[in-house]
Parts: structure tokens; sequence; C-alpha cells
């Protein structure tokens, strides 16, 4: 990476607004659809969309003002459009035919009488999309990094890849796992879940780091973007990834044996 790249913030500024009202116009669409359906889970399915809408609106904004490269600002829009609808098909899929999460139901109860809508509005629409924003900051900003690509972008290429199975593989055993009546109220201990409790999240938290290494082309750039893989990364380790689920699986049995051999979250070869 270069210690200086001639990033134009000016143009920048103006693009990110842009991002902005494009993650905000994707939350207000799938709002509208919660509140038809009277369910907000929906809105999990919205999390990758907006993903990939700031990344097309940064690619267009950026392609007018021709300030980036080509090739990165190419390469960034496929690794983020990529990752976000792939989720967001298969979070879709997984919910088909079920009710309203257990988590946005808890949040919802402690909504104003006759205000949940505007409640899950505030709190659950208005939050991931400032949270889409906020993470998606290399995306943004390798629209307009000027210098090509070097052996740090394809690095990111293959730690996304590892990411990307990690999730995709992750998520496909679980589904199998899951539509064996025979493994009704088992624990998943099988294939990458043997390596890790959370395949997927760590297939996110690869897929963000390596995302951020493709976008970033200079020091300048990648302090001021780190921030992106940073809160992703608090988000699945602390916040509403990992830890949320770990707790309602606790008291699950065979839970504490499985926890007690099976990394927490980084793959590593089972204790025992």
């Amino acid at each position: 990476m270069n210690h200086d790249a001639g990033f134009a913030w000016a143009d920048w500024a103006v693009a990110t607004g842009w991002a902005a009202l494009a993650g905000l116009a994707v939350m207000l669409v799938t709002f509208a659809v919660g509140v038809r359906l009277g369910m907000h889970r929906v809105v999990d399915v919205a999390w990758g969309i907006g993903f990939a809408a700031v990344a097309v609106t940064s690619y267009l904004v950026s392609g007018a003002q021709s300030d980036g490269d080509g090739g990165r600002r190419l390469l960034v829009l496929v690794l983020t459009g990529v990752w976000g609808m792939r989720l967001a098909a298969h979070i879709a899929w997984r919910g088909r035919g079920h009710g309203e999460d257990p988590r946005y139901a808890k949040m919802l109860a402690k909504a104003p009488e006759g205000r949940r809508n505007l409640y899950a509005f505030r709190m659950v629409y208005l939050l991931q999309g400032a949270l889409v924003w906020l993470v998606s900051l290399p995306v943004q900003m390798a629209m307009y990094v000027p210098t090509g690509l070097g052996w740090v972008a394809w690095v990111g290429c293959a730690l996304w890849g590892v990411g990307l199975f990690f999730e995709g593989v992750g998520d496909r055993q679980m589904a199998r796992f899951k539509a064996d009546p025979r493994n009704k109220g088992k624990i998943m201990d099988r294939g990458l879940w043997s390596l890790t409790r959370h395949p997927n999240y760590f297939g996110d938290f690869c897929v963000w780091w390596g995302i951020f290494l493709a976008a970033a082309g200079s020091w300048t750039v990648a302090g001021a973007s780190v921030v992106g893989p940073l809160m992703m990364s608090y988000l699945l380790i602390f916040g509403s990834g990992k830890r949320l689920l770990e707790r309602s699986m606790a008291d699950r049995p065979g839970f504490a044996e499985y926890a007690a051999r099976t990394s927490g979250f980084f793959p590593w070869v089972p204790r025992g």
C-alpha cells in the first residue's frame, strides 16, 4: 500500500451521502414489507441487500466522477455484491414459513402501546441502516483509490474466498442437519461445526477483513476505513451474533459439552 494515494476526499464526501440514501431506501422498502406482513424479521434479508445497494451506488457515482482505479472499483463491487446477495437469499430461504424472530419479538414487546411499528423502525431498521453505512466504509472508499491493484488486494480476495467458503458450506451443512428428523433436539457438531461453533460468523469476519484489504490502496484509506471491519467483528463476536446466539442455546441439552470441546470462533482442532 502507498502512503499517499491522492484520495479524492471531496468527491467521496458527496458519494457517501448517496450511499447512505441507498441503504436507507432498502430499509424503508423492507419496513413497508414488514408492516404489511406483520413480521419484522424481514430486516435480516435487507442486511445483505443493503450492502449490495451501497456497493452499486458507490460504483455508479464514482464512475461518473472518474476518480478511482477501474479494476479496484469493479473488484470491490463484485466481492460485496456476491456476499450480500448470497446472504440475503440464504436468510430468505431459511426463514420461509416461520413467524417473527424471537429476538425481535422480545425487543418489540417493550414498544409503547400502539407504536410497535414505529418502535421497530427506530430500533431495528434505522439502526441496521446506519450500521450498513458504517461497515461499508471500505467499499465506499475503494471507489476513490486511484492506484491499481497490488498483492495486498489479492490477499484480501483470498481471505474473502475463505470466508465465503465457511459461510456457504457451514450454512449448507446446518440446513442438511436440520432437515433430518433424526437430529431433532441435537446440537450440530459435524463438518465445519466441529472446528468452530460459528462457521457462518467466522466467514463474515473473513469476508469483511478481505474486502477491507482489497479496498485499501493506501495507509490513509486503510486508517480511515478500518472502523468498518472492526465494527463488523464486534457485532459478530460481542454484539448480535455469537454472544446472543450462545445465550439462547445455553440451556439446550449437549451444548455445554459441545462448547467445551469446540473453538468459540476461530476454527481449531476439537479438544478431547
